[in-house]
């Protein structure tokens, strides 16, 4: 059992909501659950079209996929929607330089499976310690990793919209994936940059920890990304699982 709750929102300062989430406590195809965030890019429509476009097909595929290993079936899926957007966006002048990150993620037996493409984000809450478990595909990662730039200074503030990897923008597309074990009170959270360009990690974390339900922990993320600017569109997705009862399955 898996409890989840999600919400999208506009922020303070967007035309239109270019993110498209997506939840499924229930199997998809071999899949036992799956929970996307896209957030679009390459201009309004362009980018809307985007992230609806691979959340739609990336979620009719696996439950219409004949794979039967998980982690397979999610990998043939983003790489065949990559190929389909990109297609697209070849062909139609209005969607020219259209793109999306992604991030996916299932629980399958007690353990975390991860996807993502571009800057949007999932986190492991563990024992009160928030870890980001995804990989930033930005510009400015890259020069951290080679220590041209300190993460979080003015340069880095600056700059670090401009991502690497997008869905949708080339024919071939690189995903990263990351395994985690989890334990019983783990909350996983999935979100766009709307949500961690207007609050620290930390301000994260004191907002997961607090006593609160799922929802008034989403609702209260959403708002003080708005509070704080709200600068872009907001998509957060936060889940919990039984753990003992995933186990079992």
């Amino acid at each position: 059992m898996i409890r989840t709750c999600a919400k999208t929102d506009i922020g303070q300062r967007r035309l239109m909501n270019q993110d498209f989430i997506f939840v499924s406590e229930e199997p998809l195809g071999c899949c036992p659950n799956l929970f996307l965030v896209a957030d679009g890019m390459g201009g309004e429509k362009a980018g809307d079209y985007a992230s609806r476009f691979v959340v739609e097909r990336l979620s009719a595929y696996l439950k219409e996929s004949k794979i039967d290993k998980p982690v397979e079936a999610l990998t043939k899926g983003i790489c065949e929607v990559n190929r389909q957007l990109h297609k697209l966006s070849m062909e139609n002048p209005d969607l020219r330089g259209t793109g999306t990150t992604l991030v996916a993620a299932m629980v399958l037996q007690g353990t975390l499976h991860v996807a993502n493409v571009g800057d949007s984000r999932l986190y492991l809450l563990h024992k009160g310690r928030l870890t980001q478990i995804t990989r930033d595909h930005s510009y400015v990662e890259e020069l951290v990793a080679r220590g041209m730039l300190v993460r979080g200074s003015e340069a880095y503030q600056a700059q670090k919209n401009v991502i690497t990897r997008a869905i949708g923008a080339e024919n071939e597309v690189r995903v990263d994936f990351f395994d985690e074990s989890l334990e019983e009170g783990d909350l996983i959270l999935l979100c766009s940059d709307g949500l961690t360009n207007m609050l620290t990690d930390e301000e994260i974390r004191q907002l997961l920890v607090a006593d609160a339900s799922l929802a008034q922990k989403t609702a209260l993320l959403v708002q003080r990304a708005n509070e704080n600017g709200g600068s872009d569109n907001i998509s957060v997705i936060l889940s919990q699982p039984r753990i003992q009862e995933v186990s079992v399955c």
